[in-house]
């Protein structure tokens, strides 16, 4: 059990169980104001509850969570852990700096933000909703299924080990990480697959041929049998490339989306795709 390894009492291990539970709607109350606050309050109003008796002490913890914080919902678990072992040093130490815990909070949710997005969103996310959309476009009904089981198989056990690590390490992660240089390391290596996982989901997914073929003296010709011939999968590459380009510009991706299916249905009318 993790509770073991980390040396945590039940009644620990029973409130960084409630904390994974409550992480799960760090994203529901999303505002732009203050982004995942609202949620990161919720999350930790039992760590609030058990290390301070006097309502005064309550009210001061609760207002001190209600302060701007984004990331990677899949991995905040961490964070909210670590924010709740520096809750419980503040209530014990008087001299403890209790400023010091939002300052963590604000220096671990960008580089998490990282880590999370190369590694949920734009790696693990990509492969599982690839599988499973090769399952849908054969008409298979294990398509979403698949995708929501082996993208989740990853998610959950992530969310829930977060708190429990995250309470477990307390505030010693912040120097060990940093003389180590993991963060870093896992970053580029997360970015490096997604990008790699990306190019391939180009030529296999994206799909773009050129319907029109022509006649000369008798024979026909296939345009997109030539471009095949000499570079395959040309059209694909450069659709996902513009795409890219275009939301580079701050196109909306709804905008993007809609217009490609008006040409695609303009130009399959027409006979040109």
């Amino acid at each position: 059990m993790i509770k073991d390894k980390l040396n945590l009492t039940q009644e620990e291990s029973k409130m960084c169980f409630q904390i994974a539970l409550r992480s799960h709607t760090m994203s529901a109350p999303y505002n732009w104001e203050k982004m995942q606050a609202l949620s990161f309050l919720y999350t930790m109003i039992p760590v609030i509850n058990r290390f301070y008796d006097k309502k005064e002490d309550r009210i001061e913890g609760y207002k001190r969570h209600w302060e701007l914080f984004n990331t990677t919902p899949t991995v905040s678990g961490f964070i909210t852990g670590l924010a709740a072992s520096m809750e419980k040093q503040g209530a014990e130490d008087a001299n403890f700096d209790k400023a010091s815990i939002n300052a963590v909070k604000a220096s671990l949710m960008g580089p998490f933000a990282g880590i999370g997005d190369s590694i949920f969103q734009s790696t693990w996310r990509v492969i599982t909703m690839g599988i499973g959309l090769s399952l849908a476009a054969n008409g298979s009904i294990l398509g979403p299924i698949m995708f929501l089981v082996l993208y989740n198989a990853l998610a959950i056990p992530v969310r829930f080990m977060g708190p429990y690590i995250g309470y477990g390490l307390g505030s010693k992660f912040m120097s060990q990480a940093e003389e180590s240089g993991i963060m870093s390391f896992v970053t580029k290596a997360a970015s490096i697959v997604g990008l790699m996982t990306v190019g391939a989901m180009t030529a296999t997914m994206v799909s773009m041929k050129i319907a029109y073929v022509f006649e000369m003296n008798g024979a026909t010709q296939s345009i997109q049998d030539m471009i095949d011939t000499i570079f395959p999968c040309l059209l694909p590459l450069l659709l996902t490339l513009g795409c890219f380009k275009l939301l580079n510009k701050n196109v909306k991706p709804t905008v993007l989306i809609f217009t490609i299916m008006i040409l695609a249905i303009l130009l399959t009318y027409v006979g040109i795709l």
